[in-house]
């Protein structure tokens, strides 16, 4: 694991970069949030509650505060913080959203496709999409798009989160396959699986479209100390079985939630990272490259699956 303090660091006083992040008020957002704002961004955070994430933003100002104190005090300008209200589970929200973002700033250096779900029951959004199908990816494609203008303005960074879940995809699967049977606990994961390997192949496509914006994706490690296993863990009865399990699996293999924001850190802010060796690539745990699985490294499927949520958005009156 690197030092995220080695990473470039921009006096906001002579320098303003900006970074946008979904679902940067909690777990792993919350520290790519934090260390953003110490190295001198304006950041961004939209989420869907106002009260959370005000109370997040609050929270990250104290502690960054605290750790420049610990760290001897180290006269050093912090950045600032925004709230955007953003409810991923509605594609009007993701376009007033960006609507407002646009309306504020010029240009984007870093956009980070942070917020997502994780092997939910089987639900249908008010979009008509899977509601991880449209969390975790339809929406980001749509939050992004709406973005990519500002980023193009100065060679910006766009960095999506994916999952080593998205392995369970072990064949291409038409976008439109629901999965929606019995028992939830297994299927669930297909179609979890599916959003992450659709977010692969997105920033595979976007690299593709778009060379003069850094697009990578990535794995930020198996954090288990995170809300996305709150489903699992509050079902009656069996939900201590789970809890017990995302124990021993954390004890062995687990990363913390600050060790797991280091992949989208180093991606977002290492000059080690470029257009010509990285763009398009996968990252994992501390910001290694690695290969992501065959399916979601297949240009042919990445082909089908923007031109499917191309044709999806726009049927709902959304353009890109």
């Amino acid at each position: 694991m690197f030092d995220p303090d080695s990473l470039p660091y921009y006096d906001p006083l002579i320098e303003t970069k900006i970074a946008v992040i979904t679902g940067g008020n909690s777990g792993i957002g919350y520290y790519t949030t934090l260390h953003l704002y110490m190295h001198g961004f304006t950041v961004y955070i939209c989420g869907r509650n106002s009260h959370k994430t005000n109370t997040a933003i609050s929270d990250i100002t104290k502690e960054a505060k605290r750790r420049l104190i610990a760290n001897g005090g180290v006269l050093q300008n912090l950045g600032s913080l925004k709230y955007i209200h953003l409810d991923l589970t509605a594609l009007k929200s993701v376009e007033r959203a960006a609507s407002k973002i646009a309306k504020m700033e010029k240009k984007i250096d870093v956009l980070i496709n942070n917020a997502g779900i994780m092997a939910v029951p089987f639900e249908m959004t008010r979009d008509g999409f899977e509601i991880q199908m449209q969390t975790n990816y339809v929406s980001h494609f749509l939050f992004t798009m709406r973005l990519l203008p500002l980023l193009r303005e100065c060679n910006g960074r766009i960095i999506s989160l994916s999952s080593i879940g998205h392995h369970f995809e072990f064949s291409y699967w038409k976008m439109d396959q629901l999965w929606d049977y019995k028992p939830n606990m297994i299927f669930t994961w297909f179609r979890y699986a599916m959003t992450k390997t659709a977010v692969i192949q997105f920033t595979k496509m976007l690299a593709i479209k778009y060379p003069d914006v850094i697009c990578v994706s990535l794995h930020p490690g198996l954090v288990m100390n995170t809300n996305l296993f709150s489903y699992w863990t509050r079902l009656p009865i069996i939900g201590i079985f789970f809890w017990l399990f995302f124990q021993v699996i954390g004890y062995f293999f687990g990363v913390s939630n600050e060790q797991g924001s280091l992949a989208t850190l180093k991606c977002a802010l290492s000059d080690d990272i470029n257009i010509e060796k990285h763009n398009g690539k996968y990252f994992t745990t501390g910001g290694l490259e690695t290969k992501s699985s065959y399916v979601a490294k297949n240009l042919d499927d990445a082909a089908s699956t923007w031109i499917w949520t191309v044709h999806e958005l726009k049927n709902r009156g959304f353009d890109v």
